[in-house]
């Protein structure tokens, strides 16, 4: 009898795959140079982050219990942290008796070979879509894009970036990064029959836009739109989708077949709790009371809406993310990009720079979760870093998820990390502190060190100290890109002396 060797089953990773657009290509110091020198861009994020942070500021001030609006968000949020699984469960059955379909994605090729299949089943040629943060994730207009079948975003500023072959930048405002002159030269490129006439008036951008999306909302063969959604509701199967221009709802309402793919995070417990996550989100991603359109859909009913529902639970590292007491908060985020607004780091550098879909503070904590740091080759392993820690993220955040702190965490790992890989802790960053741990356990030598800095920067002309040479550990890298100051006199010298002046004083008294 001939012995079968079958072998163990494959098991797929925890995190996120490596087809998901959750990692860059390059580490987030060498993406960000390349964007501090572009004038253009940092003009562009900074009238619009400058933009949206006053009108967040006086949409919160309106609101008296702003506070305890946040703490019943984390609450919230913290609930289904501790209570994912059998909410999952209670999800399923919901949509379920609503008349949808559920389907589990484990990571971005299994959820793009659900969407692929389920498209290609329908006949569909084109597909439209609703601004979609876990399709973007999942790399899903490529995916469609290899079998044939075309994916036309409907959000403007989604069709702005899908338009000029770019990526979004902003979790709010993709197309952040580009100006009114730019766009309206990538729809005088992509746009057929568009007058060339047409001048960067918003108002005219914005119509040229609607008449493009108009005729691809009434010729839809196959006739299929995929989704995202803000928020799931586990006890009625609801999804929620919130906009600002409509064109969403059309998708939502005019197919046959709706297809939503959906971070297992975004469930929350009762559709009661509706009620804090919509005052929350509106005011702080665009500053305004409520969202313009809030679509709700549950399920399907006949002659009302999409005839099939089929909802696509994304994993994709969420799981891992949820496996760590100290950052599985990350999980928390609604997607309101308030920390983006305000974070200096993203200001300056813009979110290409961040290498994933999450740009920004939240992208720093939540992209190295959920693909892992896998050492110093790792893009992922340097976003922990890309944060001045000034707090500014944690002030804003409306379910109040503490980014510093897990930004802090996440640093620790990653140096315990190469703590214990041979060879790999004795970077110019690690010598350098190695060797400042034992200068401040010292209080004589610490005590020289200062007293030392003063006269020795007598040498150095003007003001600050200018560019080091790179032969030197760690502080090159400083002075390259920051004008550090020349040191003066120390307290305790300036102390010394001053007790000398008053008792020469005393005694010439």
């Amino acid at each position: 009898m001939t012995t079968v060797h079958l072998g163990m089953p494959g098991v797929r990773p925890q995190h996120a795959s490596p087809g998901s657009t959750l990692r860059g290509t390059e580490d987030f110091p060498d993406a960000a140079r390349a964007d501090l020198g572009d004038e253009t861009l940092r003009g562009n994020l900074r009238h619009a982050t400058a933009t949206i942070q006053s009108k967040r500021a006086s949409a919160v001030r309106e609101v008296r219990d702003w506070q305890k609006l946040r703490n019943a968000g984390s609450a919230l949020k913290w609930q289904v942290t501790d209570h994912l699984p059998e909410l999952l469960e209670e999800l399923e059955a919901s949509v379920t008796a609503a008349g949808g379909v559920v389907h589990w994605a484990r990571d971005a090729e299994e959820a793009g070979e659900i969407v692929t299949r389920l498209a290609l089943e329908r006949g569909a040629e084109e597909v439209l879509k609703v601004k979609s943060m876990a399709t973007q994730e999942i790399g899903l207009n490529e995916v469609l894009a290899n079998a044939g079948i075309r994916a036309i975003e409907s959000d403007l500023a989604e069709l702005i970036v899908q338009l000029a072959g770019d990526t979004p930048s902003h979790i709010l405002v993709p197309a952040i990064h580009r100006n009114r002159a730019e766009i309206r030269e990538i729809f005088l490129a992509a746009m057929p029959d568009l007058d060339p006439s047409i001048t960067d008036d918003p108002a005219e951008l914005a119509g040229a836009a609607r008449r493009f999306l108009r005729e691809k909302f009434l010729d839809m063969p196959g006739s299929v739109a995929i989704s995202g959604a803000n928020f799931a509701v586990a006890e009625t199967g609801t999804l929620v989708v919130v906009e600002s221009e409509g064109n969403g709802r059309m998708c939502l309402t005019l197919p046959k077949t709706l297809i939503s793919v959906v971070g297992i995070e975004k469930i929350v417990p009762t559709f009661q709790d509706l009620e804090v996550f919509l005052q929350l989100l509106p005011r702080s991603s665009t500053g305004e009371r409520m969202n313009p359109y809030t679509t709700l859909f549950t399920g399907v009913a006949e002659g009302d809406g999409p005839e099939e529902f089929h909802l696509v639970l994304l994993d994709n590292g969420r799981s891992a993310v949820l496996e760590d007491p100290e950052g599985r908060s990350a999980l928390h985020c609604i997607r309101c990009s308030a920390c983006l607004n305000v974070c200096p780091v993203y200001a300056r550098t813009g979110g290409h720079a961040y290498g994933s879909t999450y740009p920004g503070p939240i992208g720093a904590i939540l992209s190295p979760q959920m693909t892992g740091m896998h050492g110093s080759d790792d893009p992922n392993s340097t976003l922990p870093y890309a944060s001045s820690l000034c707090g500014a993220c944690y002030d804003v955040c409306p379910v109040k998820i503490n980014i510093p702190e897990i930004l802090v965490h996440l640093r620790a790992k990653d140096v315990d990390r190469r703590r214990e890989t041979r060879g790999d802790f004795h970077g110019t960053w690690d010598v350098a502190l190695q060797g400042a741990g034992k200068l401040m356990s010292s209080p004589r030598a610490y005590d020289i060190a200062v007293r030392s800095a003063g006269p020795l920067s007598s040498v150095l002309r003007g003001k600050n100290i200018g560019k080091l040479p790179g032969a030197l550990p760690l502080l090159p890298g400083w002075t390259d890109h920051r004008d550090l100051p020349k040191p003066g006199t120390s307290f305790r010298s300036w102390w010394d002396q001053r007790e000398k002046d008053r008792d020469a004083e005393e005694e010439g008294s």
